[in-house]
C-alpha cells in the first residue's frame, strides 16, 4: 500500500476548465436573444396571418432575413451549451456522456444550417 497524498488522489478528477467560459457564453447568448426574439418576432407575427407567400415576401427583405438568421444561429447556440452543461453535471457514464454531447452539437448545429439556409433560399429567391 503506497502513501498518497490527498492532491495526489484528486488530481485530474476536478472541473475541466471551461465553466467560467460556457457561464459567460450562455449570459452573453441569452442577452443576445432579448432584443433578436422581439426583432424576429414582430416581422413574423404580422407575416402569420397572411399565409405562404406573405411569409416569403416578409423573409425576401434583408432585415428580416438577416435578424432571423442571427436569432436561428443564436438560438441554437444557446442551446447546445444549455444542453452540454445538463448533460456534463447529470450524465455520468464516460460513454454516454461523450454520445450525448456528440448528438447534440449534432443536433443544434444540423438545426442552424438548415434554419440558415432555408432563410437564405428564402431570400435569394425572393
Amino acid at each position: 500500500m503506497a502513501y498518497r497524498t490527498d492532491y495526489s488522489r484528486v488530481q485530474g478528477s476536478g472541473a475541466a476548465g471551461e465553466g467560467a467560459h460556457h457561464f459567460w457564453i450562455q449570459r452573453l447568448t441569452s442577452l443576445a436573444l432579448v432584443p433578436l426574439t422581439i426583432l424576429f418576432l414582430i416581422p413574423f407575427g404580422r407575416a402569420l396571418g397572411g399565409g405562404y407567400e406573405a411569409l416569403i415576401a416578409t423573409y425576401g427583405q434583408f432585415g428580416n432575413a438577416l435578424t432571423a438568421a442571427l436569432f436561428i444561429g443564436v438560438a441554437c447556440w444557446h442551446f447546445s451549451i444549455g444542453i452540454q452543461v445538463v448533460i456534463e453535471d447529470y450524465i455520468h457514464g464516460t460513454g454516454a456522456r461523450v454520445a450525448l454531447l456528440i448528438l447534440t452539437k449534432l443536433f443544434s448545429y444540423t438545426l442552424a444550417a438548415a434554419g440558415i439556409l432555408a432563410i437564405a433560399k428564402i431570400l435569394f429567391s425572393a
